[in-house]
C-alpha cells in the first residue's frame, strides 16, 4: 500500500512530502520476517505486545510504524487507537481496492471443507482466493487480504469464532457479498451456552452483507434467527439422491443434474450443495461446476483416505463435536459394512461435556443399523463415556495403547475410520501405524 492509502483507511491526515505519500511498503505484523522497506505494524495479544519491538523492526529496516503512544522514534510513526482495528480498516481498504466479490463461510463443523468446495468450484471459471488453511480469525483475516492477488476475481474467507460479536467485526470489514453457514451445533457451546446463541453467533455474518444471495444448511434455527432481506437458499442430503457411494467416491444427484466427489460422507454431500449454488447464482454452468467438484480432493484429516501399515484408514479428527460425530457415524453405519470406529474426545463443550460423549455413545448403541459385531474403541479421557454406553466396545487412555491392540485385533482387510478433535492428535494413530513401532 502507498502511504497515501494507509492515511486515508484509517482517516488520517498527517503533513508529509508527496515522495513519502506515494512510497509504497508492505504491511509487516512480526519483527522476525520483517524486510528493509515495509511498515510494522504491532499487534497485541494477552501474552505479547508488539510495540516492544519497534526500535526492533526499525532496526531491521521498517520505514515506519503504528504505535498506541506517545513515545518518539527516528522514523515516521502514525498513531493509533487499536492496532488490531487499524489492521482491519488497512484490509477493509485494499479489499475495496481489488473489489473481489467476496463469498463468506461459517458454521459449527464443516466450514473449511465447505470453503475448500466453494474455491474448487468456483476456480473453474473465475480467478479465485480463499482463506489459507483455517486462519479465519480477525488476524487471519486480514492475512488473507494482503496475500490476495490483484487480479482475484472472487475470493472465499472462512469465519470462525467462540463468541458474540466476532463474526459481527470480520464481516464489517469483510462486507461479504455471498454467505454461507454450513450447520449450527454445539461446537464452542461451553463458551456460548446454547445452540440459539450459537445461531446468532453464525447469522452475525449476515450484518454488513452487500449481496443478495444467503446459502444455509435447512435448519429451523437458523431460519428463524437470520436477519437477512435478500434471498435465501437452504439444502440438506433430503434434496439429493445418491447415486453411488463407498470411503472415497459419492455421486448423487441435484436439482436434476449429476455431480461426483472424490470423497465419501453424507456431510461432504451436504457442504457440496452450498458450493454448488454459489456456482448457480454466479452464473457458472453446470458442467463448470461439475468438474470443479470433481476436482476436489480433502485436506489433511478430513475424510482423508491413507493406507498405513496395510491398513485403510479414513481419517477425518481435524475436529469433533457432538453433531459431526453424528452425521459420521450415519454415513459409515449406512454405506459402509466391515469396519472400526475409533474415536476421542470432543473439546470445548462446557459443563456438560460428560454428558455430550454419553448421548453420543446411546445414539450409537441405539442406532437402527448398529450391530452386535460393530467394533467401536474409544481413546483418551472423555471419550471413555463414549464407550460406556456401547456393548463389546473398548476403551484406550491413549493412543499408544490402542495402536498395538489394533495390530494384534484389528484385520488389515478392514477399513478404520477415526474420528475425534484436533487436540487428541489422532494422526498419531496413522504416524505410529506406518513405522511400525
Amino acid at each position: 500500500m502507498k502511504i497515501r492509502d494507509i492515511l486515508k483507511a484509517i482517516g488520517q491526515n498527517i503533513s508529509l512530502s508527496k515522495e513519502e505519500l506515494e512510497r509504497e511498503v508492505k504491511i509487516s505484523t512480526d519483527t522476525r520476517t520483517i524486510k528493509s522497506g515495509d511498515f510494522y505494524l504491532p499487534l497485541k495479544g494477552a501474552s505479547f505486545d508488539g510495540e516492544k519491538f519497534i526500535e526492533q523492526a526499525l532496526e531491521k529496516g521498517a520505514v515506519g510504524a503504528f504505535c498506541t503512544d506517545d513515545r518518539k522514534y527516528n522514523a515516521l510513526t502514525i498513531k493509533v487507537p487499536d492496532t488490531l482495528t487499524t489492521y482491519l480498516q488497512l484490509a477493509n481498504y485494499r479489499r475495496n481496492q481489488i473489489n473481489p466479490t467476496v463469498v463468506a463461510i461459517t458454521g459449527s463443523s464443516g466450514k473449511t471443507t465447505t470453503k475448500e468446495l466453494v474455491a474448487s468450484v468456483l476456480e473453474e471459471h473465475f480467478k479465485t482466493f480463499k482463506t489459507p488453511l483455517n486462519h479465519n480469525n480477525e488476524i487471519g483475516f486480514c492475512q488473507t487480504i494482503f496475500e490476495m492477488p490483484v487480479d482475484t476475481e472472487v475470493l472465499v474467507l472462512e469465519m470462525g469464532m467462540r463468541g458474540l460479536g466476532e463474526i459481527e467485526l470480520l464481516s464489517k470489514y469483510a462486507e461479504p457479498d455471498i454467505t454461507i453457514i454450513s450447520n449450527v451445533g454445539t461446537a464452542h457451546i461451553g463458551r456460548l451456552g446454547s445452540r440459539e446463541n450459537i445461531a446468532k453467533a453464525k447469522c452475525e455474518i449476515v450484518k454488513y452483507q452487500r449481496g443478495k444471495y444467503f446459502i444455509a444448511h435447512n435448519d429451523e434455527l437458523i431460519k428463524k434467527t437470520v436477519d437477512f432481506d435478500g434471498e435465501k437458499i437452504f439444502y440438506s442430503i433430503s434434496d439429493v439422491k445418491i447415486l453411488e457411494k463407498d470411503a472415497h467416491y459419492s455421486k448423487f444427484e441435484y436439482q436434476d443434474n449429476v455431480y461426483e466427489l472424490n470423497v465419501g460422507g453424507d456431510y461432504n454431500i451436504e457442504n457440496a450443495l452450498s458450493a454448488i449454488n454459489t456456482g448457480l447464482k454466479l452464473g457458472m454452468d453446470v458442467s463448470e461446476i461439475q468438474n470443479g467438484l470433481k476436482k476436489y480432493h480433502p485436506i489433511e484429516k478430513r475424510w482423508e483416505g491413507v493406507n498405513a501399515g496395510g491398513y485403510e484408514i479414513i481419517n477425518d479428527s481435524y475436529n469433533a463435536n457432538p453433531e459431526s460425530m453424528r452425521a459420521f457415524v450415519d454415513t459409515i453405519f449406512e454405506h459402509y459394512n466391515d469396519y472400526v470406529l475409533i474415536l476421542g474426545d470432543m473439546g470445548e463443550l462446557g459443563e456438560n461435556e460428560v454428558k455430550y460423549h454419553k448421548e453420543l455413545g446411546q445414539y450409537i448403541a441405539t442406532h437402527k443399523n448398529f450391530k452386535q459385531e460393530t467394533k467401536v474403541i474409544s481413546v483418551g479421557t472423555l471419550s471413555k463415556n463414549i464407550t460406556d454406553e456401547i456393548p463389546n466396545a473398548e476403551h484406550f487412555d491413549s493412543i499408544e495403547k490402542v495402536v498395538p491392540f489394533i495390530k494384534s485385533d484389528i484385520n488389515n482387510k478392514t477399513t478404520i475410520f477415526l474420528k475425534a478433535s484436533r487436540s487428541m492428535k489422532f494422526e498419531k494413530i496413522i504416524d505410529l501405524l506406518k513405522t511400525g513401532n
